[in-house]
């Protein structure tokens, strides 16, 4: 379904769009909330670890205790 979504022509859409809505001046202000944002996210996941793989460990320390 997602196949071929990120084209480069499509990405040249996108693109164009957004500028016509936010303009020349707020696109690159955007752009480095965006950045900041998805580095920010990229950090606290590095940080901490899903719960799915805690609760596996717990699980597999559990099975050689028995």
């Amino acid at each position: 379904m997602l196949e071929g979504l990120f084209q480069p022509t499509h990405l040249i859409i996108i693109f164009a769009i957004a500028l016509l809505i936010f303009g020349p001046r707020k696109l690159p202000e955007l752009g480095k909330g965006l950045g900041e944002g998805i580095r920010a996210l990229k950090e606290g996941m590095k940080d901490n670890p899903p719960a799915s793989t805690e609760q596996s460990k717990n699980t597999e320390s559990k099975e050689t205790k028995s």
